[in-house]
């Protein structure tokens, strides 16, 4: 017997209980929870010191009648934390979602009795992946003419533009105030210093949700009115308050500004640059990075729907609210990584909020495959390329990475970015195997038509 094994205090026994879920049957021998208890009591009657008595000599039988309840829970928490670890480890089980027992709260923690419990947990699923040498991949010709390059300078003169403020909102002015979203009596979010961008279409975004209907509900506001928005919570929000909830979304406006845009000279001297064809060879280099990130992404979308069609897999049932954050922040970081404006990302978070269950069955079950890819293909991930990926995220954005990184920690996600990487890579050794055609950006758009009809 190896000493690993010795130094088990557990047995389990694991059953199928459900597509992707396992049921362990976890016993704790009555002679380990004999010795844990008496161990737990010892440690606290050398350490406690109770009124009357000198630390240490406080009778063993008022100790257990002060402290038996805690005590016992306490160690019936460490011993149930021991053998659940022992119990994934020794099965080799990857558990990918929380824990669930109905058995655990009852059972007791008693001397010369065993501590029995049953737990269930999601697990990876298992599947097959199909034949991925040789695949057939359109990669588009992207280039970059003299409209694009215009119209991403007029992005760029209101991005440095400066805000007016307006007596009346209209379409495209930013409305800032204070945003309470509601369900029923619960208050879900308080956000003094929101914003709201007064929608050019019927649909808008407010607190993070999309309404069908903003522009009619919005209308035309001035400072100081206060506006109240009624809409449907997304069934997959990460928030689970908010779920298919009927929403009440007060909005107070305090200000009313219009983006006036930037002249061209002022922006020249500010980017040290000695005239406008100057900026636009710098906006055209720019773009034709970005295409280049854009034509990469294009032939992994297609890699990723080739393994969508041709993988079967069962899901755990439970899409918990954890599991849709993490595609909410995948996408997310998949937006900042293309250079997509700030605005317009959380506009695309705010979208995919309302994706139907099947969106986010099909982002699972593509988390899955491509982690099975990297573990087939040995993919490894170094430190250089998570900061290479931030720098990227930095440029596109116009920011330090000093200062992306650290809000990505703040945020808790660089864990997000890490599993970004790993899945590029993933789907990029994928495509070196790949037959890759060149097709122009017209045969591509026929293509991806056909396709999605």
């Amino acid at each position: 017997m190896s000493e690993s094994t010795e130094q088990r205090i557990s047995t389990c026994t694991v059953s199928d209980a459900g597509p992707c879920l396992k049921r362990l049957s976890i016993e704790v021998p009555a002679d380990v929870v004999t010795e844990r208890i008496d161990e737990s009591f010892d440690t606290l009657i050398s350490e406690a010191a109770l009124p009357g008595f000198r630390k240490g000599h406080a009778p063993k039988g008022l100790i257990e009648k002060r402290f038996g309840d805690s005590v016992r829970g306490e160690t019936k928490s460490q011993l149930v934390a021991t053998a659940y670890s022992e119990s994934i480890e020794e099965h080799g089980i990857k558990v990918v979602g929380d824990p669930i027992s109905e058995s655990l709260p009852d059972a007791k923690l008693e001397k010369g009795q065993p501590l029995k419990f049953e737990v269930d947990v999601e697990v990876m699923p298992t599947f097959d992946l199909p034949e991925l040498d040789k695949l057939a991949i359109k990669k588009p010709i992207l280039e970059v003419d003299d409209s694009v390059v215009s119209d991403e300078i007029e992005k760029l003169t209101l991005a440095e533009g400066e805000l007016e403020e307006q007596e009346t909102a209209a379409g495209g002015d930013y409305l800032s105030g204070h945003g309470i979203m509601k369900a029923g009596d619960e208050v879900i979010h308080d956000i003094p210093g929101a914003v709201v961008q007064v929608p050019t279409d019927k649909e808008g975004m407010i607190l993070g949700v999309m309404v069908a209907d903003f522009a009619k509900q919005l209308g035309k506001p001035k400072a100081g009115d206060e506006i109240s928005i009624k809409t449907k919570g997304p069934e997959h929000h990460e928030v689970e308050a908010v779920r298919g909830q009927d929403l009440d979304i007060t909005f107070k406006v305090e200000r009313v500004d219009r983006i006036i845009p930037a002249e061209i000279d002022p922006l020249l001297e500010r980017f040290g640059l000695e005239s406008k064809e100057k900026l636009e060879e710098a906006i055209k280099n720019r773009l034709e990075q970005r295409a280049a990130v854009e034509q990469q992404m294009v032939m992994r979308q297609q890699v990723a729907s080739h393994l969508l069609k041709n993988v079967d897999m069962e899901l755990p049932e439970r899409l918990t609210a954890k599991q849709s954050e993490r595609m909410l922040q995948r996408k997310r970081a998949e937006l900042m990584y293309r250079g997509v404006d700030p605005m317009e990302i959380e506009t695309n978070i705010a979208k995919l909020r309302e994706a139907s269950a099947s969106e986010a069955s099909r982002e699972t079950k593509l988390f899955f495959m491509l982690n099975k890819v990297s573990e087939d293909r040995g993919v490894q991930i170094q430190q250089a390329e998570v900061d290479g990926a931030i720098a990227q995220m930095a440029f596109r954005q116009g920011v330090r990475p000093e200062g992306l990184r650290q809000q990505l920690i703040q945020n808790k996600q660089i864990g997000t970015i890490v599993q970004q990487v790993m899945e590029h890579k993933a789907l990029d050794s994928i495509i070196s195997t790949a037959e890759v055609e060149e097709v122009s950006k017209d045969e591509w758009e026929k293509f991806a038509k056909e396709q999605s009809s």
